[in-house]
């Protein structure tokens, strides 16, 4: 698991409204990239139901960052890896983690079937990002998160 905030980029920016309906300027994203068992690039059955797990984990814990950072005050959601929609606003339009990576961490983005992948440096092909908005000071989510990931059992 890899997570890195960043301050949002110029989509969530110039499309906050749409994304989320806050009134409050997002401050910070928060990608995680989770390793997975087998690469993504084609559309298996082993591969549909590696998605659904990864897809699990990251709504588990990141369901638990949002809702940690909310009660302290600050609004925060996390975007469906699924469906590009948010868990709590309710959104005209949907959000591409992969674009998002690609954007912040400048990983490369490739056409594969009917979506896109991201290719990372280390894990080619077996990566599955998902992404956490909040209004949150840097280390308000830094304490949170340490607190999330030590209780999800991952490694900060």
């Amino acid at each position: 698991m890899q997570v890195a905030i960043a301050s949002p980029h110029q989509f969530v920016i110039d499309r906050q409204q749409q994304l989320l309906g806050w009134d409050t300027a997002v401050s910070y994203l928060i990608l995680t990239l989770q390793q997975s068992s087998v690469a993504l690039n084609q559309s298996t059955g082993e591969v549909i139901l590696e998605k659904d797990r990864l897809r699990i984990k990251f709504l588990r814990f990141g369901s638990s960052l949002v809702f940690a950072l909310r009660d302290l005050g600050y609004p925060s959601d996390l975007f469906d890896p699924r469906t590009g929609y948010p868990l709590i606003a309710r959104s005209s339009i949907a959000f591409d983690d992969n674009a998002a990576v690609a954007a912040i961490l400048n990983y490369e983005k490739i056409k594969a079937e009917k979506c896109t992948l991201l290719v990372h440096p280390l894990w080619q092909h077996r990566v599955y990002p998902g992404t956490i908005v909040t209004a949150a000071p840097f280390e308000d989510i830094e304490f949170q998160l340490k607190r999330t990931m030590t209780n999800c059992g991952w490694q900060f």
